[in-house]
């Protein structure tokens, strides 16, 4: 099994529980499989209402998005393919976004190793 238990707890005792957003399990926040989901606010035919009766330029106007934390159980989490079962030589790799890198330059590819 894994050496964690499938968890990010080192010495902190009992975590705090979550809530999956798909079947409402109860699951410990840091077993939870957590994402950032973005979203416009507004849909497609609304923001080009809204772009038109604005007073500002088209180019300088952005609507911004909504970012929103999701969490899942991890039966939920597979069974909506956000996770898949991975070799042990593939589960070495962590999961990274764009936004994240850990030595500050774009072009580092530290997870594709």
């Amino acid at each position: 099994k894994r050496r964690n238990g499938g968890r990010q707890k080192k010495n902190k005792g009992k975590p705090l529980l979550c809530r999956c957003l798909n079947c409402g399990r109860v699951v410990p926040k840091d077993k939870a499989i957590t994402r950032f989901q973005a979203r416009n606010m507004v849909d497609g035919s609304s923001r080009r209402d809204i772009e038109d009766a604005s007073v500002y330029p088209k180019e300088e106007f952005t609507l911004p998005k909504i970012y929103i934390k999701v969490q899942y159980c991890i039966s939920c989490g597979i069974h909506a393919r956000i996770v898949r079962a991975r070799a042990a030589r593939d589960k070495k790799k962590r999961y990274t976004t764009k936004l994240r890198h850990p030595r500050g330059d774009a072009t580092s590819n530290w997870a594709k190793t």
